[in-house]
C-alpha cells in the first residue's frame, strides 16, 4: 500500500508532461505551416484531363518558384454549369486570382465583373473569352493553329481530297477559332473540300465513334483533321475498326504521349504542336505580376508548330518545330 500513493502522485505528473509536450508540439507546428503570398485558382475544363493537367503542371512549377499557393479543381467531367458553379465559389472564398477556360455563356461575363468588383482578377487559358471582361488571356492563337494545319494538308497531300473534321465541341472558342482557321487555308485550292463535321464531345471514345460513323457514311473521306487533344487517338481506333481501303492522311492536335506514339508508327501523319505546361506558367505570372499592380498583355500567345516523324524518337519530343507564322 505505502507505494500505491506515489504511484498515483506519479502517473497525473507524467500525463502532464506527455500532453503539455504534445500541445508544444503542435503549437510549434503551426508557427512552421507555410505562409503564401497569393491564393490562386486555376479551373479546369475536367479534372482528369491528360491536357489540363499538363497546364496544372506548368502552373504548379511557376507558383512553387514565388511562393504562390496554387489551387486545381474543376468537374470530372466537362461541364459547363459546374465550371460556372466552381467559379462562383471561388469568387464567395475570396481567393487572390483565377485563371479558366474562357466561355461564351452570359453567366460567365457576370462572373468575371463580379469578381472584378471584389478585387480578384479572372484569366482565361486554353480558351479566350475577350469580351467578357477577363485580365488577360494566355494560351495559344488557335486560328492559327487551324491555318496551319491547312496548309500542312496542302502541302503534304495531292490530287482531290475530300476532309472530315472531329470537333471537340462545337460551341467552344478554340475550337471554332481552329475550325475556321482551317477552313481559310484550305480555301486556297479548289482540290480540297470539307465533307463532313462531327463532334466528339472531347473524349477518345467520341472520337472514335465520330470517325467510324464518318468513314461509313462517306467512304470517300482522304483526310481527318481532330481538333482537340483526345481526338487524334480516338480517330486512329475509329479507323483500324473500319478498316478502309486507303488510310486517310490525319492531323491531329497536341502532343500528348499517345499521339506521339501514333505519329512514330504511322497512324498520325503529323498534329499541331501547343505548351500547355508554357500556358500554365505564363498565367501564373502574369497572375503575380498583375497582383503586383504592374502592366501585363492583355493577351499572350503560346508556341504553335507542326510535329509529324521526323522530331520523335521512342515516343519522345527530340526537336522542337518551328513556330508557325500566318502568311
Amino acid at each position: 500500500m505505502r507505494y500505491i500513493f506515489p504511484i498515483l502522485i506519479l502517473i497525473p505528473f507524467l500525463l502532464m508532461l506527455y500532453f503539455g509536450k504534445e500541445t508544444f508540439y503542435i503549437e510549434d507546428s503551426l508557427k512552421e505551416a507555410q505562409t503564401y503570398d497569393y491564393h490562386f485558382v486555376l479551373i479546369t475544363e475536367e479534372v482528369g484531363n491528360q491536357y489540363w493537367r499538363l497546364i496544372e503542371k506548368g502552373a504548379k512549377d511557376a507558383a512553387a518558384n514565388h511562393n504562390i499557393y496554387l489551387e486545381y479543381i474543376g468537374p470530372k467531367v466537362s461541364d459547363t454549369e459546374e465550371i460556372l458553379a466552381t467559379l462562383d465559389r471561388m469568387i464567395a472564398a475570396g481567393v487572390d486570382g483565377i485563371m479558366t477556360k474562357g466561355m461564351n455563356e452570359e453567366e460567365f461575363s457576370e462572373l468575371v465583373h463580379k469578381a472584378s468588383e471584389q478585387n480578384i482578377p479572372v484569366a482565361t487559358v486554353d480558351t479566350d473569352s475577350e469580351g467578357s471582361g477577363r485580365e488577360f488571356y494566355v494560351g495559344t492563337d488557335n486560328y492559327l493553329a487551324g491555318y496551319l494545319a491547312g496548309e500542312n494538308l496542302i502541302e503534304n497531300t495531292s490530287g482531290e481530297q475530300k476532309v472530315a473534321v472531329i470537333i471537340g465541341l462545337s460551341s467552344a472558342q478554340n475550337q471554332i477559332e481552329r475550325l475556321e482557321g482551317f477552313k481559310d487555308a484550305i480555301s486556297q485550292t479548289n482540290r480540297i473540300e470539307l465533307i463532313a463535321v462531327s463532334e466528339s464531345n472531347i473524349t477518345e471514345l467520341g472520337a472514335a465513334q465520330a470517325t467510324y460513323r464518318l468513314l461509313k457514311v462517306h467512304p470517300e473521306i482522304t483526310a481527318i483533321f481532330g481538333i482537340s487533344a483526345l481526338d487524334g487517338i480516338g480517330i486512329v481506333k475509329g479507323i483500324e475498326e473500319m478498316q478502309p481501303t486507303e488510310k486517310p492522311y490525319v492531323i491531329s492536335f497536341d502532343i500528348l504521349p499517345e499521339t506521339l506514339d501514333a505519329i512514330e508508327k504511322g497512324h498520325i501523319d503529323v498534329t499541331i504542336a501547343q505548351y500547355p505546361e508554357e500556358m500554365g506558367q505564363l498565367a501564373v505570372e502574369q497572375m503575380r505580376t498583375l497582383k503586383n499592380n504592374q502592366k501585363v498583355e492583355t493577351i499572350l500567345h503560346t508556341s504553335t508548330g507542326i510535329v509529324d516523324a521526323s522530331h520523335i524518337r521512342n515516343g519522345e519530343l527530340i526537336e522542337p518545330p518551328k513556330e508557325g507564322e500566318l502568311p
